[in-house]
Formats: structure tokens, C-alpha cells, sequence
């Protein structure tokens, strides 16, 4: 079963569905892993299964789930990139937002873990940085956030540590978006970014053909060493 777990709305008039990788004996934090436009697919659910076996207790929300609850696609498959893209193109970002924010109530308040980061890949990216600037998340993960320069109107209101992984050659983020992205947060004193010379998006999907090893291994010991400095 792909989503083991459900979770109220902020509104508490409905749920919606998640993956919860449980670590053995109390958890360090929680980490709310953030899904990519292709939901909670397996790569997702091996990041949460990684994070778990790191000792947090990692939870993936289905972030479509008013759009199809439990769709999770292939992005190798042509037909289920195409169709991701589409969903994305429906999915509402601020009742994305919202939803992460119900998860991190429901973690505090009913999984009992107050420390609460979250890691995001690509929508999730972009959603983590959001999340940064709308919740009282403690820590923050983007991984080729797509469109951060159309949000720096709302770089006043992160309190807390965000790190950014920014693939120099990523298709979905143009060099001229690269550095919007710098220009507006080299100097934000919660914000670190860190780039991937020649890399493209996806790099760090677990996966399928766009990993790159060394590049994934890299990007996820500096996000690894982050929450450990920052959720502990």
C-alpha cells in the first residue's frame, strides 16, 4: 500500500492521504518529504524509508489528492510525464501550502514530534521554500526548486534555515533564473545555496535515468549534516 497514513485538513472538514516511514525507538524530528509532480511515488517513499532509517520520522503527503488522491507516475514513461505536467498545471500551491502546514499540526500535535524540517524536489522545491516563508517549519530542503525567483517578494518572511540545491544546466530553471535566485538570497542570513556545475533537474531523484551518484550523494550529506545542525 502506497499511502499508510491520513491526515486532517487545516480545516478539519476533510483528509487526505500520506506515507509515514516510522525510525526505530523515538524519532530525532520529523521531516515532511515533499513530492515532485509525480506524487508519492516510489522514489518518495524511499527518501521517507532513508530518512527513517537515519532515525526521523519522515511523512510524504499526497499533495494532489483533490485532483486524484494516490496518482503517482513515472517521470520515464513519456505518457506519465506528460500526464504529471498536466496535473501540475491543476494543482492549486497555496492549498499545497496549506496541506503542509496541516501536516506539520498533525505531526506536532498528534505524532508527538515537536522538531518538523521538510525536503522538497522540484514542485516539492518550490513548495519548501514556500512553506519557509508561510509556516513556523523549522527547517527547510529544496532540491531544483522550480520558479523560487517569482517568490524573493517573500524572502523577509523566513525565519528559519533554508538550504537550496540549484543544478546549473537544470532545464526547468534558466541561468537567468539561477541568478535571480542568488542575487536575491546570497546575502539572506537564513538561506544557503549551494550549485550543481553541468547537472540537471532531478539529479537527486532516487530512481530512474536522471540521477546522477555523485552529485545525489553530495547534495544529500550537505541536506543530511543540515538537519541534523538544525532539527536537534
Amino acid at each position: 500500500m502506497s499511502l499508510n497514513a491520513t491526515i486532517p485538513t487545516l480545516e478539519a472538514d476533510a483528509s487526505f492521504g500520506a506515507y509515514v516511514a516510522r525510525p526505530e525507538g523515538t524519532p530525532r524530528a520529523a521531516i515532511i518529504v515533499i513530492q515532485e509532480i509525480f506524487g508519492v511515488n516510489p522514489g518518495i517513499r524511499q527518501k521517507c524509508d532513508k530518512l527513517a532509517a537515519e532515525g526521523y520520522l519522515a511523512v510524504a503527503p499526497d499533495l494532489f489528492w483533490r485532483l486524484e488522491p494516490g496518482v503517482e507516475t513515472d517521470p520515464d514513461v513519456e505518457a506519465e510525464f506528460q500526464r504529471a505536467l498536466g496535473m501540475m498545471g491543476q494543482f492549486d500551491q497555496d492549498a499545497g501550502i496549506r496541506d503542509i502546514e496541516a501536516t506539520i499540526h498533525h505531526i506536532r500535535r498528534t505524532l508527538g514530534v515537536s522538531k518538523v524540517g521538510c525536503v522538497g524536489y522540484c514542485l516539492g522545491g518550490r513548495l519548501a521554500f514556500m512553506a519557509a516563508a508561510r509556516t513556523d517549519i523549522d527547517a527547510s530542503v529544496g532540491y531544483y526548486g522550480v520558479g523560487i525567483d517569482g517568490l524573493l517578494g517573500e524572502k523577509h518572511a523566513i525565519a528559519h534555515p533554508v538550504m537550496l540545491h540549484i543544478p546549473t544546466a537544470d532545464g526547468f530553471v534558466p541561468r537567468e533564473t539561477q541568478a535571480a535566485m542568488h542575487a536575491g538570497l546570497d546575502d539572506h542570513p537564513k538561506v544557503t545555496l549551494h550549485d550543481y556545475e553541468g547537472l540537471d533537474h532531478g539529479f537527486a531523484t532516487e530512481t530512474g535515468q536522471r540521477r546522477d551518484e555523485a552529485a545525489a550523494t553530495l547534495a544529500d550529506s550537505r541536506t543530511s549534516a543540515f538537519f541534523a545542525e538544525h532539527l536537534e
